[in-house]
């Protein structure tokens, strides 16, 4: 390879290191328990975190530039609260309470788009597990600071989210 190519091509690589240590940045700003992964679990750089009572989960980039977050058993109205500060109430035809009411049941939405895929399990017992994939990292960031707001007023209320 000519040597201005490979000057071009480590330039791009340093470029996006650059972008996935900013993108974790945010995110970690975003929701201070994610710490990163021993091992990469995605395509690229990946965050973990796990709290007991309020769930565990993971966030990372794919080769693209988008992020992925996957959460299992969080509190369902800490996410329905975050949810419907991000989306408003039945934008997954959950219902006009949100997830916060949403009886057990998979709710799911494909954006034909921007190829994003959004899951969202709404659990027996007051639990929700969810998945937003592909999507632009400032909507991933904007639904962790939600979510991490949302899961303090439920820690500070003693485990109900008002």
């Amino acid at each position: 390879m000519r040597p201005h190519v490979m000057q071009a091509l480590d330039n791009w690589r340093m470029t996006w290191d650059d972008q996935q240590l900013a993108a974790q940045e945010a995110f970690t700003a975003a929701f201070p328990a994610l710490t990163p992964a021993d091992r990469c679990q995605c395509f690229g750089p990946t965050l973990r975190w796990e709290k007991s009572g309020e769930g565990s989960g993971k966030a990372c980039l794919d080769d693209h530039g988008r992020a992925t977050i996957e959460f299992e058993d969080v509190p369902k109205e800490a996410v329905g609260r975050a949810m419907s500060e991000v989306w408003g109430a039945d934008w997954f035809d959950e219902g006009p309470g949100g997830f916060a009411q949403a009886e057990p049941g998979q709710n799911s939405y494909e954006d034909e788009q921007t190829y994003a895929e959004y899951y969202v399990d709404v659990l027996d017992g007051g639990l929700t597990s969810f998945a937003l994939s592909y999507v632009k990292i400032e909507d991933i960031v904007t639904i962790l600071d939600e979510l991490d707001k949302a899961l303090a007023v439920h820690r500070r209320s003693g485990g109900e989210v008002t």
